[in-house]
């Protein structure tokens, strides 16, 4: 049964789609950009200190379905910059470490609220 993710240790939702869904024991994570999740505010600073709060975005979500960054098997991080891809792979490489999940990085046009880096993310959660 799809079960929709809802977490205020996140940015809520600034359109028609959930912060993430569960179905059994996968979980699937919208994008998350670096939005302040307590002011909706995007927070100061380049490449490096949005991939922070990105990724902090979606421990919140993950932890919100049970989850949490170890499990996650999948991301696609999406970059304004191609140029930008080694200061968002050092905070990433802190963050995920030695079991790194697969991952796709793509540069993009344009982002929501023109950010740096936006990241999805596919993981799993045990019950």
């Amino acid at each position: 049964m799809k079960e929709i993710i809802a977490t205020a240790g996140a940015p809520a939702a600034i359109g028609p789609y959930s912060q993430a869904v569960a179905w059994g024991d996968l979980v699937f994570c919208s994008g998350q950009i670096a939005l302040n999740p307590e002011t909706g505010q995007l927070i100061e600073g380049g490449v490096a200190e949005q991939t922070v709060r990105v990724i902090e975005n979606l421990r919140g979500v993950l932890e919100a379905a049970g989850s949490g960054l170890g499990n996650v098997l999948k991301t696609t991080v999406f970059l304004k910059n191609m140029g930008d891809f080694g200061a968002m792979n050092e905070v990433y490489g802190r963050y995920f470490g030695e079991s790194a999940p697969a991952r796709a990085t793509v540069e993009a046009a344009r982002l929501p609220r023109d950010v740096q880096v936006e990241i999805e993310a596919i993981a799993f959660r045990t019950r």
